[in-house]
């Protein structure tokens, strides 16, 4: 492993094996974020229009299956991460992670290709799209640990930061690309062109992956994928509290802020943009984020980083609220966008801590446990923002939980003065 020049601003990518990774991954996130776009609008597109009727305590309430079937996706998405999270994160301290990312990649195209099949064969449905996704969630249940504890082999601790600001750019440039690509294709061909190259695109990563040099061994020095081992990353992450304290702090505000999966509705029923102003509408929030993550990473350090951390959620909560009530698209577009800068802040902070905190054969682990946090919040964020919605309006949904996410990050920050006191350069008790 060379020596990049110490006044890189972009240091990481000076490193051969990060480089190819980070290029592989940026189109195959792209890929996966125009997959996303194409499946939020086919279900919308299935559902539109149908109402359902719930009685309850006596009294009937209509509500829109649209938006209950919006809501539902993170519903499916979350229940194999909860699942198989734990088991990744062994898998990923217990196996080589550049082999195993190779299996979960190929497993991810398989998937993307059904559902390219299916839907150019007319066969897709609702609980298809539903099988599938969940089947894809799972997937990157194993995929996320070992590729997050697979970068600080990659890269020297004093660049780690770096590469963490980078990886957050790069899945930003795909979520600013693909939902534009996608729904220009939707718009112009059929939903199943995007699923296809969704498909191809992981050919980009796995082929990264392929030509590393780096060829690492398992980073458990013991042997087994029982209880034991898993229990160990468990008691880690619960023990540590700066750790524990920012996946809490991830958690709620994901879900109490995630206005993404409403897109379809605020755009066709808000603003009156369609399809393809819904694609642009998805690219305001990684526009912020890598505004956020150039700048991060130009900076190459971040003092005083639990205050800069807990300023930063509560700036997201603060632009989703003002989000859900803006009915011009510009001022949509801007306080999206605001939410991805204040994400992609939090995001880098909390990643970097993880891994310079946590011991390299527990890093998979730890990385699980926080996954059901950083990617289950989320999900089930979708499936309340859905259930909300549904009942009374896309718009309350989103303003009820920008205000919910500021409130439980100033619960956090007074439970855990280790997180608000963080400077960035502690060492692990």
């Amino acid at each position: 492993m060379t020596s990049p020049r110490n006044n890189s601003r972009f240091a990481a990518l000076q490193y051969r094996d990060f480089r190819l990774l980070w290029f592989g991954r940026l189109l195959s996130a792209t890929g996966s974020q125009m997959q996303n776009i194409a499946i939020s609008w086919q279900v919308f597109e299935l559902l539109q229009g149908e109402l359902f009727e719930l009685i309850l305590f006596g009294r009937t309430f209509t509500l829109g299956v649209s938006a209950l079937g919006l809501g539902s996706l993170g519903l499916v998405r979350v229940i194999p991460i909860v699942i198989f999270a734990l088991a990744g994160g062994i898998l990923a301290d217990s196996r080589d992670r550049r082999s195993l990312l190779i299996v979960t990649q190929s497993a991810s195209a398989f998937f993307a290709l059904t559902l390219t099949i299916l839907t150019f064969t007319g066969l897709i449905t609702i609980p298809l799209i539903y099988l599938l996704s969940a089947a894809t969630a799972a997937a990157s249940a194993f995929t996320n640990p070992a590729q997050q504890s697979l970068v600080p082999n990659l890269v020297p601790d004093k660049h780690l930061a770096n590469a963490v600001s980078l990886n957050s750019i790069l899945f930003q440039f795909g979520t600013i690309i693909g939902p534009g690509v996608a729904g220009f294709l939707i718009a112009q061909f059929d939903v199943g062109v995007v699923y296809l190259i969704d498909t191809i695109s992981f050919g980009a990563v796995i082929l990264a992956l392929l030509l590393m040099n780096y060829r690492g061994e398992a980073a458990m020095t013991t042997q087994g994928l029982g209880w034991d081992a898993l229990l160990e990353g468990v008691r880690y992450t619960f023990r540590t509290k700066i750790i524990w304290s920012s996946g809490l702090l991830d958690f709620f505000a994901t879900f109490f802020g995630s206005a993404r999966t409403m897109l379809p509705i605020i755009a066709t029923e808000i603003l009156n943009v369609g399809v393809e102003g819904f694609g642009i509408l998805a690219t305001a929030q990684p526009v912020g984020a890598v505004i956020a993550g150039v700048f991060l990473a130009w900076r190459n350090e971040i003092k005083r980083q639990g205050v800069v951390l807990i300023t930063a959620v509560i700036i997201y909560g603060l632009a989703t609220a003002v989000f859900g009530i803006a009915t011009i698209f510009a001022l949509s577009y801007f306080f999206f966008g605001l939410t991805g800068a204040a994400d992609t802040v939090s995001a880098v902070i909390r990643g970097t801590l993880r891994q310079m905190l946590t011991p390299n054969e527990l890093r998979g682990r730890m990385t699980s446990v926080n996954m059901v946090f950083f990617m289950g919040g989320p999900q089930l964020g979708e499936l309340e923002a859905g259930l909300v919605a549904a009942a009374f309006g896309a718009p309350f949904a989103i303003v009820t939980g920008g205000l919910a996410t500021v409130v439980c990050t100033f619960l956090i920050a007074w439970r855990y003065p280790v997180l608000r006191n963080y400077q960035g350069d502690e060492p692990l008790d």
